[in-house]
């Protein structure tokens, strides 16, 4: 019974050293002759009577898996995929893991870049040459054969083979073939992204402020457009309201401050997706603003220091932010596989990609993928899920078709408050309460501890000092 208990210890030791979710303390004080004992292969067979403690486990070799990209779908897989039954391989020219919902509250210095970010290497590879910063830019499905390219250095094409893929490679902003868009607007997709807005708000208010800058410049300069009226420009849009109302009169001026327009334009009806009692309170919380307006109608044109629409409307700006919807990467665009009007690759219930020779070997999730005759908005919670899922389908845990259940949906309007979209009426809530909710959902599916730890300390030197403005 103790050598029994003995062999059960020791192979728990040993998937937590091979595993994925080791701890720095735990290899710490793992004994040498353990860990070397784990990672080299048994040649002898152990016989035991029991096939619980058989240790013919460590004998059979390990399939490789790659996985491309590090957004939600992907980083799920990642996180709940056993190690132990795979050499797992991260493709990527991102090499942290962006917790999106957050992304709007960094252009204006509620929360700094890092607090949001997750490095993909915490994860703990096997070998450290299992994540490759680079782009995937050929497939060839037969062969199993994945042909990257360097983000370090483009030149260098290299082949990676694999016995199962996982494409998860997101999707980029949709300009919709607009002239002017990709020049002149920003997007709202990355922590760059971010930061190029940061910088432009911070450079237009100093340019503002300085001497023989006249009225129409500052005008110009100090009008923000956001141009798509989904989550993400409302949120945008919130968290410019907190700026300006808690932070610029304060760093530079009322006369500055009230010089200050935001227009949020959009074809249709702003949160399309919300109920429409929580839409129609969001419309009024903006409209009641002075320095903000909702404008109905469709862009033509961008320039450096204008927005057209259609209609003829020449709206002069200082920024321009983009956010309306998706449309995917050339990775995906070249892929032979069969795809929906949206150029999403279609999969099967259990996330396979049914057009290839053997359908257990390329799975896709993510904004680059939907499900044939079950399609789903291309959110985080959707990704995730459908990452958690796959993980646990590789695993060996589930053999179950992907099932989807909408949780519901968060939004910011800003001024403290915010909206909560949940099955039950009851939680159908708005204003401070939604905005509560909205922070606690949030700060406890932030994806590590030093995340939890830094968003509340974010939060409160916020409240407490305000808004870093500091431009580098």
């Amino acid at each position: 019974m103790h050598s029994r208990y003995s062999l059960k210890l020791l192979l728990n030791t040993c998937e937590a050293v091979q595993g994925g979710s080791t701890s720095r303390l735990v290899r710490k004080h793992t004994p040498v002759f353990v860990e070397n004992f784990c990672s080299r292969k048994l040649s002898t067979e152990v016989a035991q009577t029991d096939d619980e403690y058989s240790l013919e486990w460590l004998n059979k070799p390990r399939q490789k898996l790659v996985v491309l990209g590090t957004g939600w779908g992907s980083y799920s897989v990642l996180k709940h995929i056993n190690k132990s039954k795979y050499d797992v391989i991260v493709v990527s020219p991102r090499n942290h893991f962006l917790f999106t919902p957050l992304l709007c509250s960094t252009t204006v210095g509620t929360l700094e870049f890092r607090s949001i970010i997750e490095p993909v290497r915490s994860n703990y590879f096997r070998n450290v040459q299992d994540f490759h910063l680079s782009h995937a830019v050929q497939l060839d499905a037969k062969s199993k054969t994945l042909t990257c390219q360097s983000a370090v250095q483009p030149d260098n094409l290299y082949d990676l083979k694999y016995d199962k893929l996982v494409i998860g490679v997101g999707a980029v902003s949709n300009t919709f073939g607009i002239p002017g868009v990709k020049e002149h607007a920003f997007f709202l997709k990355e922590l760059s992204d971010a930061r190029g807005i940061r910088d432009r708000i911070i450079s237009n208010f100093e340019l503002a402020n300085q001497p023989g800058s006249d009225e129409a410049t500052q005008d110009q300069l100090l009008h923000i457009v956001i141009v798509g009226g989904g989550p993400t420009g409302v949120e945008f849009g919130a968290e410019l309201y907190d700026f300006l109302r808690e932070d610029v009169a304060r760093l530079y001026s009322t006369g500055l401050q009230q010089k200050v327009k935001v227009t949020l334009i959009e074809a249709n009806k702003i949160l399309g997706s919300f109920d429409k009692r929580l839409r129609e309170y969001a419309e009024r919380k903006i409209i009641k603003r002075k320095q903000f307006e909702i404008l109905q109608g469709v862009v033509a044109e961008v320039t450096r220091n204008n927005v057209h629409l259609k209609d003829g409307t020449k709206i002069p700006c200082g920024l321009v932010v983009w956010s309306t919807g998706l449309s995917p990467r050339p990775f995906v665009q070249q892929l032979t596989f069969k795809k929906d009007k949206y150029g999403h690759i279609m999969t099967n219930r259990k996330l396979q990609v049914p057009d290839v020779d053997d359908e257990h070997s390329v799975y896709s999730l993510g904004d680059c993928a939907d499900i044939e005759g079950m399609p789903l908005p291309a959110t985080a919670q959707v990704a995730e899920r459908k990452g958690k899922w796959l993980a646990e389908y590789l695993n060996g845990d589930t053999s179950e078709d992907f099932q989807f259940s909408n949780l519901g949906m968060l939004a910011y309007v800003g001024g403290y408050s915010g909206l909560s979209d949940f099955k039950p009426k009851l939680f159908k809530l708005t204003g401070f309460h939604a905005w509560f909710v909205w922070r606690s959902a949030y700060l406890t599916k932030l994806g590590s501890w030093k995340s939890r730890f830094q968003v509340p300390m974010d939060w409160l030197k916020t409240l407490i000092f305000g808004r870093d403005i500091s431009r580098f």
